[in-house]
């Protein structure tokens, strides 16, 4: 007997109402089942993907199409990693094997994707305040849709989202909030707020509370009789009593309920649709449900590349990463300092100090995704004179902004800040790209930033960073493996704010200065080694420092060559070339600088190398612009 694939037949929301009941689980199945073929290597074009979080919302995706019809209705899903499957029933499943590639689907909720999309994200904590705003929208309107916030536990870490909930019962009624607890963000969640949700789960009333809320709420269903609510509130209430957090804040709470149980989900959200007042739902789910290699390994299979389907295998990467390498070149600094310490928001793999809280586990803190408190946290304890390394991607450094000036520089505090995927995030597209942490430092007062060329140097730089003790320092360094290059068995001491001339131009006199910005350097080498083959003797800096600097060796160039030029993995607007423009302008040195960096936009997802030629940064296009800026160029000298 040959079963009928439900899943080819899903082309809109229409599609997924119209799945006889008894066969929602065999969708549920088939949608497991494409999600692990299009992210491994069964597709020739995967370049992988958030596999674990989407395994684990299948049954509420499918509940959450059934019962609400967008894009009428809004689902503003947390950080919206999680939106696989509702990108398949949206319309985008014949597109689904293009995911994270290269003009292909976003790995993310993306408005200029689909009108499905109501809300884009990158970042935890975002849902419920978007989705409070989208709820008042509708009332001042005079609407009727629905607003259902979806978020993970691990944005109840998030400030922000408590600043949404504190608000929400005073600025609308209508408003559904969907906790999907599965203990994970990307590591395991931590701090009182995971051990919260765990009392709640794992009460003594909750091996009874799945039958008894399914019945009841079944039962009042299909009686329509206006107390009835008041009997969800009081009976579910009933069920648990740890639940006064969210009633204190204005919510009626209800739950916990099984997030796999389709009919109960159904159920349940019904019932809430008739709400008057703002509701949150409280679900369990598996992150990584129904695939045993993503059940016995959460973390890894939170977001990975692309993986053998029978044993979940992946390609180890040839080199250790600079995320790797900051984690146990950290431990081996903190074995003879026993004041260095270390600190993510909820990212110990992703940002390497996994093996840092393994050597050294009494001084690793994992905060949750609460970066401004990360930050604040920091400064508390360099203050009383411990040496703590902050370790937190580039994109979201943003926001501790306001701490690193009020309360890191304006204090002078020597507080570390490590800044992984400074650059270009390839597959994960605009809202994890490192592109703009040049821009929102160089300004500041008291604080240092620097760039390694390659692994040796990047180890050199921490260390100097863990001796500097007269204010705050910080480094970026790109996703991903370096050069290759192996670091020194002990590494050394750099002069802070001095550059490193990695190549002097073959003959007299030196025509052009190419200063590469980090792992830019390799591409400037090159450039160089083109120019040269034509007869043009260039020089190759590495600047190391982004701030301070080395001001006397960018006038020794700008006073002799005819062409300066920079290269960097950052926005031009406000980034290192515009630092050497400025500087050279102050001197009234009048040499033309051509930068290579990305434009004044935010850039899309897709392949390094792919982007790199799409926007000019690579070796051609830098030779090319250096070329067209050398007749311009002759005889233009400084007038100081």
């Amino acid at each position: 007997m040959t079963t009928t694939n439900i899943l080819s037949t899903i082309n809109s929301p229409a599609d997924v109402k119209a799945v006889p009941d008894n066969l929602l689980p065999q969708l549920a199945q088939e949608v497991r089942d494409e999600l692990i073929r299009v992210m491994s290597d069964d597709n020739p074009t995967s370049v992988g993907g958030h596999l674990g979080p989407n395994l684990g919302v299948v049954e509420l995706t499918i509940a959450l199409h059934r019962v609400f019809t967008t894009p009428k209705d809004k689902f503003v899903f947390d950080v919206s990693h999680q939106g696989y499957v509702h990108k398949i029933f949206t319309g985008r499943r014949e597109r689904f094997e293009t995911i994270r590639q290269y003009e292909g689907l976003n790995g993310f909720l993306l408005r200029t994707e689909s009108e499905h999309d109501c809300y884009g994200a990158g970042h935890a904590g975002t849902a419920v305040s978007a989705a409070l705003g989208m709820a008042v929208a509708r009332d001042l309107r005079g609407s009727d849709e629905h607003v259902v916030a979806v978020a993970g536990d691990a944005a109840f870490t998030c400030g922000v989202t408590y600043e949404a909930l504190n608000n929400a019962a005073e600025q609308t009624k209508k408003f559904i909030v969907i906790l999907n607890d599965n203990e994970w963000s990307i590591d395991r969640n931590v701090g009182a707020i995971a051990r919260y949700f765990n009392k709640i789960a794992t009460s003594e009333t909750y091996s009874h509370l799945h039958d008894r809320a399914a019945r009841l709420v079944e039962k009042l269903l299909g009686k329509r009789i206006k107390n009835f609510a008041k009997r969800v509130e009081t009976g579910m209430k009933g069920l648990i009593a740890n639940s006064v957090l969210f009633e204190d804040l204005g919510f009626r709470y209800y739950g916990p309920v099984d997030g796999h149980d389709i009919p109960t989900l159904m159920h349940t959200l019904e019932f809430l649709k008739t709400q008057e007042e703002p509701v949150l739902l409280h679900i369990l789910t598996t992150k990584g449900k129904g695939y045993e290699p993503a059940l016995q390994s959460p973390m890894k299979f939170h977001g990975l590349g692309k993986f053998e389907p029978e044993t979940g295998k992946t390609k180890p990467t040839p080199t250790p990463t600079y995320s790797e390498l900051l984690g146990t070149t950290l431990s081996k600094f903190a074995t003879t300092n026993n004041k260095l310490v270390a600190i993510t928001g909820a990212m110990p793999s992703g940002t390497g100090l996994i093996s840092f809280a393994k050597e050294h586990p009494t001084r690793y803190f994992d905060v949750g995704i609460a970066e401004e408190h990360a930050a604040l946290f920091a400064a508390g304890l360099a203050c009383e004179g411990f040496t703590p390394f902050l370790a937190i991607y580039s994109t979201f450094m943003q926001r501790a902004y306001d701490m690193i000036i009020h309360d890191i520089a304006l204090q002078n505090l020597p507080v570390r800040m490590c800044m992984d995927r400074g650059g270009l995030s390839g597959d994960d597209g605009p809202t994890h790209h490192g592109l703009f942490d040049i821009g929102y430092l160089r300004h500041i007062p008291n604080l240092i930033h620097m760039q390694p060329k390659d692994e040796d140097e990047f180890c050199d730089m921490l260390w100097t960073m863990a001796n500097h003790t007269e204010g705050p320092t910080a480094i970026r360094y790109p996703r991903g493996s370096g050069t290759g290059v192996q670091p020194k068995a002990q590494p050394k001491l750099l002069e802070i704010g001095k550059a490193e001339v990695v190549k002097h131009g073959s003959t007299q006199p030196v025509r052009v200065a190419i200063l590469g910005l980090g792992g830019m350097c390799q591409m400037a080498e090159q450039a160089a080694a083109q120019l040269e083959a034509q007869g043009i003797s260039t020089a190759v800096i590495n600047p190391r420092w982004i701030k301070p600097l080395d001001t006397a060796l960018i006038e020794f160039f700008g006073r002799s060559v005819d062409v300066i030029c920079t290269i960097e993995d950052h926005v031009l607007h406000n980034g290192f070339g515009c630092a050497v423009i400025e500087h050279l302008s102050t001197q009234r040195i009048t040499t033309p600088v051509v930068r290579i960096g990305w434009p004044d936009q935010f850039v899309e997802h897709g392949a390094p190398d792919i982007l790199r030629k799409k926007h000019g940064l690579t070796v051609e296009n830098t030779v090319k612009t250096i070329l067209a800026a050398l007749p311009a160029a002759k005889g233009a000298k400084s007038v100081a």
